[in-house]
């Protein structure tokens, strides 16, 4: 069985696994705990078959991201028991039980780890060429690293943030840090992170007319309308978000259109008390 095989069954069956486990517990984020788990391993795979310097770091990369999302993940209580996603608790309101179930086995359970599939394969493409590395891929190396740092910086400011709402010293939505130059820089350094991914197999081709650019766009499609969503369900919480929605950019950092001045009870970031608060 070569590596994409392997791992299109691997993919298979973690799909199958995260169905049946979310209709045994009634909880529906299997998929999110185990987001930062499989493309490593699929990276590792494509790896182990391949002679080739740049697959190999690829799945260190992708490694290193992976153990950085997965950490965040646990300190949030993703793992815990309940830790469920609260979007799809809204989901669940809204929809008829058979309509949500349908939807839980077609794009949670199944579409959402074809995802997750689809954006490892440009290793694929690199293993199909295998050369030596040169500058465009310690260009694309520096650009995934500064994401990766943007991301972690991005991440760490929420949670600041969130420790010193719970702790009663901020209300509103977060708007300092790299949040007042976009609304979500974590997941643009997300979606960043695999275009480069796809940039590698792009270098190793010779051509970014690659069909594995398809996980990419599907991924950068799904954060968009995780976007819309999330930020409709936080309109009625937060009457700043209008105006913070005037102001900044969605996704792409970008200086604010405006000067909106610091609303009562908005702390910066750094702002945090000793003791430690978990995330609501």
């Amino acid at each position: 069985m070569n590596a994409l095989e392997l791992t299109a069954w691997i993919a298979l069956g973690t799909a199958v696994a995260c169905w049946l486990t979310s209709v045994l517990t009634r909880e529906y984020s299997w998929v999110d705990r185990l987001w930062s788990v499989v493309p490593v391993v699929y990276l590792w795979v494509f790896a182990a078959h391949a002679a080739s310097p740049r697959v190999t770091l690829m799945a260190c990369l992708v490694t290193v991201w992976g153990v950085r999302l997965t950490l965040n993940f646990a300190r949030r209580g993703g793992y815990a028991p309940g830790g469920e996603d609260y979007r799809w608790a809204a989901l669940r309101a809204r929809m008829p039980g058979w309509a949500f179930q349908a939807f839980n086995l077609g794009f949670i359970a199944a579409y959402q780890n074809l995802l997750l599939w689809l954006i490892t394969l440009p290793a694929w493409t690199a293993a199909q060429h295998p050369g030596p590395l040169g500058p465009l891929d310690a260009l694309a190396t520096a650009a995934f690293l500064v994401l990766l740092v943007g991301e972690t910086v991005a991440d760490q400011q929420r949670w600041d943030y969130h420790r010193v709402r719970a702790a009663g010293g901020a209300s509103g939505v977060l708007r300092t840090g790299l949040y007042r130059w976009s609304r979500h820089p974590n997941y643009f350094c997300e979606i960043g992170q695999w275009w480069v991914v796809f940039a590698f197999g792009a270098i190793a081709a010779g051509t970014p007319v690659l069909p594995t650019i398809a996980g990419a766009v599907l991924l950068t499609a799904l954060f968009i309308g995780s976007t819309v969503f999330t930020e409709s369900l936080s309109a009625g919480r937060y009457p700043d978000l209008d105006d913070y929605r005037r102001t900044t950019s969605a996704l792409v950092p970008w200086p604010p259109r405006t000067a909106a001045p610091a609303a009562a009870g908005i702390v910066a970031a750094g702002a945090v008390p000793a003791e430690a608060v978990r995330e609501s």
